[in-house]
């Protein structure tokens, strides 16, 4: 009889951690990563879809730095039509971005919420790829997935709601009469944490997006990996700088 109870409290814990809402882990992994002196990123895009443009299917392969107080390093790579290599420089602090013209000159864009620094910015890793660091796109995902489950320690996995595939698919969601419209839109988001810290992201997005009477099928994989947690070195052109401190 005994060992019957046993067993059958194992049994409920064991739904219990399978079942859960783990929002609130994530979360936290998030902000202890944002925590640490800094830290290295990966992010990949897959188009499945072949709908072209929007980096087609490399979907801007991307390599970021940052520091605890917010100041980041993004470089991002595309290939063109023609096959030529394009490369992007991004710099960011808080609700600041400066990036790289093919002139070589820096200049400072964009208005706040498009930074990315520190535990700023809401994007979801979008457009430019990798223009978003882990910290808000792990926040900006969470608050798009209907419920977060695991069942295994550390991976914590839930699908999108139809609203945030939505805006995913759309780069953040932009409004106005000329928005892209969005059909079947659906995905799902995967997290890592490791040692309590958040360790790796992937989510996927899939959808039909008629912009400019262009209709593509989008089905993306999103793959960001965290690395070099507190030996990362940040170095930001002195430019770039400059420009973020500009009143």
């Amino acid at each position: 009889m005994k060992q019957f109870i046993i067993a059958g409290i194992v049994g409920l814990a064991t739904t219990c951690f399978c079942m859960a809402d783990t929002k609130d882990d994530v979360k936290n992994a998030a902000k202890q990563l944002a925590g640490k002196d800094n830290y290295s990123w990966t992010q990949t895009t897959k188009n499945e879809g072949g709908g072209g443009g929007f980096g087609g299917r490399g979907g801007f392969p991307s390599e970021g730095k940052i520091n605890k107080d917010g100041l980041a390093y993004v470089v991002s790579k595309f290939t063109n039509q023609d096959g030529d290599e394009m490369i992007f420089e991004r710099a960011m602090k808080g609700e600041k971005t400066a990036v790289k013209g093919q002139d070589g000159t820096w200049q400072a864009v964009g208005a706040p919420g498009q930074g990315g620094g520190g535990r700023g910015g809401r994007g979801g890793g979008g457009f430019m790829g990798g223009a978003r660091n882990p910290v808000a796109t792990a926040e900006n995902l969470v608050s798009k997935v209907s419920e977060l489950k695991t069942s295994e320690p550390g991976v914590f996995a839930g699908d999108l709601t139809e609203e945030g595939a939505k805006s995913l698919l759309t780069f953040g969601g932009r409004g106005g009469q000329n928005a892209p419209q969005v059909a079947g839109a659906k995905g799902s988001a995967k997290f890592w944490i490791k040692d309590g810290i958040l360790a790796k992201i992937e989510y996927k997005v899939q959808g039909k997006v008629t912009f400019n009477d262009q209709e593509m099928d989008r089905n993306t994989t999103t793959t960001i990996e965290i690395k070099n947690v507190g030996t990362t070195k940040v170095e930001v052109p002195k430019e770039a700088q400059d420009e973020l401190n500009k009143n």
